[in-house]
């Protein structure tokens, strides 16, 4: 088992045709993930991947034709909202936006209109999801990965390639590795992942990747407290910035309030979280937590 997607799952690439659309439609085709088909408007009719993928021109035309459940987007930051809502009114499940810089006011349109629509939004400004062995959607390298018992939630891109080698490292191996994104407004929070984890029979433990800025990880703690079964191990990013500071991401802001590491390392404490001091620490304190369950 696994959270959002699997083998089974049917992809369209959107902006299939752009340098970094192919690019990484290679490498998730390479590493097994079913792509369906591509969507490039006004390149519908050609093939593209050694012609293994039909490209669209439309995504209601790719899921018309060939069902596709899953998207993801490569799609530059002016045009990316109107492609997360395409996929949505179209009827597409699952939506992963890897785009960076899309506009707060773009993405108020986008949250009401999956949240109509009941879509599933990972992202803007994420490295995607990974089920192991099975479905690669977005930049994260796949190879770093082993099949396991444990999920992984990140609001950090590269941190979250770091828990899984630590984990790796230590012996534990993934279900799924889902990076949130780091902007103010996303489509799947924290606790949104943990309660999927915690209905997954398949995953045993979750770590968590927060930072500075936000109430998110305070959320997430929160309802584990009282709702979740499986051990958590919990970093946040970002303890040495001075309040006021932003940092790489527009969601890190921190205001002063709980929103600073040393405030939320002490909630999710509180809330029976096994906090690392260092990144380095994250494999070592997973695999005690599964050991004292």
């Amino acid at each position: 088992m696994s959270i959002l997607v699997n083998k089974d799952s049917k992809v369209v690439v959107q902006g299939i045709t752009g340098s970094e659309g192919q690019f990484h439609a290679g490498q998730m085709l390479e590493y097994g993930t079913n792509i369906v088909a591509g969507v490039t408007p006004g390149k519908g009719g050609q093939k593209t991947l050694d012609d293994s993928v039909p490209v669209f021109n439309s995504v209601e035309d790719a899921v018309e034709i060939t069902s596709a459940d899953t998207s993801i987007i490569f799609v530059p930051p002016p045009f990316a909202a109107e492609a997360v809502m395409e996929a949505s009114f179209a009827g597409i499940k699952v939506v992963v936006c890897i785009t960076e810089g899309i506009p707060v006011h773009d993405m108020v349109k986008v949250k009401r209109v999956i949240n109509q629509n009941g879509t599933r939004m990972i992202g803007p400004n994420c490295p995607g999801i990974i089920t192991v062995d099975e479905c690669k959607l977005g930049i994260m390298p796949g190879f770093i990965c082993k099949k396991g018992n444990i999920g992984v939630i990140s609001k950090s891109g590269t941190l979250t390639y770091e828990a899984i080698d630590q984990c790796v490292n230590a012996g534990l191996g993934q279900t799924t590795a889902i990076g949130i994104g780091g902007d103010p407004i996303i489509g799947t929070t924290m606790k949104d992942c943990l309660e999927l984890f915690e209905a997954d029979p398949k995953t045993e433990g979750v770590v968590i990747i927060g930072e500075i800025g936000g109430q998110m990880e305070i959320e997430a703690a929160r309802w584990a407290k009282d709702n979740m079964s499986k051990p958590i191990v919990g970093f946040i990013a970002g303890q040495t910035a001075p309040p006021g500071r932003r940092m790489g991401h527009a969601g890190a802001i921190v205001s002063g309030g709980d929103d600073t590491a040393e405030a939320k390392i002490r909630i999710l404490k509180e809330c029976s979280i096994h906090v690392a001091d260092s990144v380095a620490d994250i494999g070592s304190l997973m695999k005690a937590a599964m050991e004292n369950k």
